[in-house]
């Protein structure tokens, strides 16, 4: 029997690989045992490839998709990422790869699934992986203008990878958003809305929540630069989480249209706030009260986001399938406004040696910024963040419109079928 290849459309994507393995043949070396005990990359890997894939599943007939696409996007974006973000930093035209490198490409990784989740069931699977690429480059270019120009204290990536991810995404779903006409079939909607969860997609869902929950200081102190550093970023987020998630499920009650009851929503998604929002103070002297505090800012910013600005959201048209904007998003831009507190209140006296770790700009041998200096550079990293983010994602979005990239149709959103075998 003679097999014919019937769909060639993810072929494209193979010549890439062929393109990454050829990159990697002419600059990667191994960087011999540099970094070679750097924390948190397996807790991050765990995160990335179970964390955000299973989280994505409450979609009702999605699971396979956002398990599959999940692991698809992660796998080819790690590579790519990898070259991307060392490009900026080559010796001799050598890329030097350790642990750290493919912890950093890891967690530049979750740039592109929080942008997946604003565009969950959206897009197609081309458009996906064309988003996917143009994005980690533009976002790559975004980080060397924070962590590399503006020098900015961001350790847990709340600013250049959570906000990036989620405005970047935000903006491609609002350039990917069906226009409607009366005389184009094509845009009927669908019989039967794919477009929530069901009582087992949202267990399944649960269980991407629990990891990332578990993992999230591993994620927001890996690249801390000390013993001090690295305490204190796992005892703040981990305080942090703790108290967005008693928040939630308290805010979830208070809100609540049905007398009092939880939203599984508020429990997958606000939970988890609080990772974000301490992501990029963790490492600072917030002491463990503050982390509180900012876990239970971080609650019920997420949970009234999820409450009322959703719904806001959909009514100007800007589909955000996941919710990225209450999880990433506002949580994001919280940590980065509490960056710049904590950068103008930093002293010497109360940091000893961790000061110049954790804001590198204020060394006397180097830049030697001011506190003052270092909060404004804060809010300019947060700010070109934003800017960069919404309208990459928007011009990104446009460009994935193209018919070659088999943009869907209304029936075919939120449906398994489209892509895969089903049993």
């Amino acid at each position: 029997m003679v097999y014919k290849f019937t769909n060639t459309k993810y072929i494209p994507l193979l010549v890439f690989q062929l393109i990454l393995m050829v990159l990697y043949f002419i600059f990667v070396r191994y960087g011999g045992d540099k970094h070679y005990d750097v924390r948190g990359f397996e807790g991050t890997h765990v995160m990335i490839f179970i964390g955000f894939g299973f989280l994505m599943t409450f979609l009702k007939k999605y699971c396979y998709s956002a398990l599959g696409f999940n692991w698809f996007l992660a796998a080819l974006v790690i590579q790519w990422a990898l070259l991307c973000q060392s490009f900026y930093h080559m010796t001799d035209n050598v890329i030097y790869i350790t642990k750290q490198s493919l912890l950093e490409a890891d967690i530049m990784s979750a740039t592109v699934l929080i942008t997946f989740g604003a565009v969950l069931g959206l897009a197609s699977g081309l458009q996906l992986l064309f988003i996917a690429i143009i994005e980690v480059a533009v976002a790559c270019l975004n980080f060397w203008l924070v962590a590399d120009i503006f020098k900015v204290a961001d350790v847990g990536g709340s600013i250049a990878i959570h906000a990036f991810g989620a405005y970047f995404g935000l903006g491609a779903s609002w350039a990917l958003r069906s226009r409607k006409t009366k005389s184009d079939p094509a845009t009927t909607t669908p019989t039967v809305d794919l477009g929530g969860p069901s009582y087992n997609s949202d267990v399944t869902a649960m269980i991407g929540s629990i990891f990332l929950w578990i993992y999230w200081p591993s994620f927001n102190s890996g690249l801390t630069n000390s013993n001090s550093e690295y305490q204190r970023a796992v005892i703040n987020t981990y305080l942090s989480l703790a108290a967005a998630t008693v928040t939630t499920f308290v805010m979830s009650s208070v809100v609540s249209k049905h007398h009092g009851k939880l939203d599984m929503v508020h429990v997958q998604n606000s939970t988890l706030a609080g990772g974000v929002a301490v992501g990029s103070v963790c490492n600072m002297h917030i002491g463990a009260g503050g982390a509180i505090a900012v876990g239970i800012g971080a609650g019920l910013l997420s949970v009234l986001g999820y409450r009322y600005l959703t719904p806001l959201l959909t009514k100007l048209n800007v589909p955000d399938t996941c919710g990225v904007n209450n999880l990433h998003g506002m949580p994001g831009i919280y940590s980065g406004l509490l960056t710049v507190l904590f950068a103008a209140l930093a002293t010497k006296e109360e940091y000893g040696t961790d000061l110049f770790g954790v804001f590198s700009a204020m060394d006397d041998k180097g830049l030697g910024r001011t506190a003052a200096n270092q909060a404004l550079y804060q809010f300019f990293g947060l700010l070109v963040t934003i800017v960069i983010s919404t309208v990459g994602g928007i011009i990104t979005g446009l460009l994935a419109r193209a018919p070659v990239l088999e943009p869907l149709k209304d029936h075919e959103k939120y449906d398994d079928e489209i892509n895969w075998e089903l049993p």
